[in-house]
């Protein structure tokens, strides 16, 4: 396979968003029209072909002089894939000529279980920088985690990484999502009239990103570590407020030195002492934890925004290892905080 690499800095690379009127391709959009090492060259998305970004996105209109197109070409340096779960291999098979020659950042689920991983003459890495930093660095395509699978992983994985947790041990965790995580399209549970003022819980035990949250605390194809996790849906539109517990012997504040280790050189995950909010990662790339012990239990809370560090943000961030940008070039936007 051909693959282009820029290492001058002043060089922009040609990016190509596939699926751009989602949620996340929008939401890529919206990071990439104010990436200084970007070029945004190709916007695909056939339910908006011919119109232009201005007349789909106007807070865009001043950034991006571009009309979504309904077919991809040459010449792009990395491709994100921002298509519903279950389209990307059959788009990337159909276009296969033209994806040997970019990077691939595919944002659905088709590649992240490790025996899934790899596909025909590609190799995907799992996309989570604090876990991978270095794979991903000399990687050519990522899968990027889920939303679900990213909040949890991070709160739970200096754990399981310093053998602070047996396999077998259960872990109980509870997490919130906004109406954003179901997609742009609308079902039943995602109007306004049933998410307003409301709260109900969906998958109980069975969500699909368990997959992958299992295999990577423990590193095992199909690891299967002891998670009882009960999904929520929330009355409000982005983030996800994550709350995990399991038995632990040590102190907390021994869990916090632990934690502060583990995620020293992490750019955008930050381990709190003080109680977190949604609110203080909605609008960022960040994931914030923070830790509590009763008795013998240590509650372990993490929040993320869904759309950028469960998605579209840590998608960018992962092109930053890729082509050897600034980890957080991009990415250093406040909290809406109130």
């Amino acid at each position: 396979m051909l693959f282009k690499f820029h290492t001058m800095q002043n060089h922009k690379i040609k990016v190509a968003v596939i699926g751009a009127t989602g949620y996340t391709g929008a939401e890529l959009i919206r990071i990439l029209a104010y990436h200084n090492e970007v070029e945004l060259t190709q916007l695909i998305s056939r339910s908006k072909a011919g119109q232009s970004v201005a007349e789909v996105m106007p807070e865009l209109s001043n950034r991006i002089d571009l009309n979504f197109s309904g077919t991809i070409s040459a010449g792009a340096d990395v491709w994100f894939l921002a298509l519903p779960h279950g389209a990307s291999k059959s788009f990337l098979q159909e276009h296969k000529a033209l994806a040997d020659q970019a990077k691939i950042i595919d944002l659905s689920n088709e590649f992240r279980p490790i025996n899934q991983s790899k596909w025909e003459d590609y190799h995907f890495t799992f996309g989570l920088p604090e876990l991978r930093r270095q794979e991903i660095q000399k990687a050519n395509h990522i899968a990027n985690p889920g939303c679900f699978a990213t909040a949890i992983t991070l709160g739970l994985v200096p754990l399981y990484h310093h053998h602070k947790i047996d396999e077998q041990a259960s872990v109980h965790i509870n997490a919130t999502t906004g109406s954003t995580g179901a997609g742009v399209s609308l079902s039943e549970t995602s109007h306004f009239s049933y998410r307003s003022n409301n709260l109900s819980w969906y998958k109980a035990f069975t969500h699909q990103h368990l997959t992958e949250i299992g295999e990577q605390l423990i590193q095992k194809a199909e690891g299967a570590p002891n998670l009882f996790f009960l999904p929520h849906r929330g009355a409000f539109t982005r983030g996800i407020f994550a709350t995990s517990y399991c038995e632990f012997e040590g102190s907390v504040e021994e869990a916090y030195s632990l934690y502060e280790s583990f995620y020293k050189e992490a750019v955008f995950t930050q381990v709190v002492k003080a109680h977190i909010s949604l609110k203080q990662v909605v609008g960022t790339n960040n994931c914030q934890i923070h830790l509590y012990k009763h008795k013998s239990t240590l509650l372990i809370t993490s929040a993320i925004d869904n759309l950028l560090k469960g998605a579209a943000g840590q998608a960018v961030q992962n092109m930053n290892l890729m082509f050897g940008f600034d980890e957080s070039e991009g990415l250093l936007f406040k909290s809406i905080g109130y």
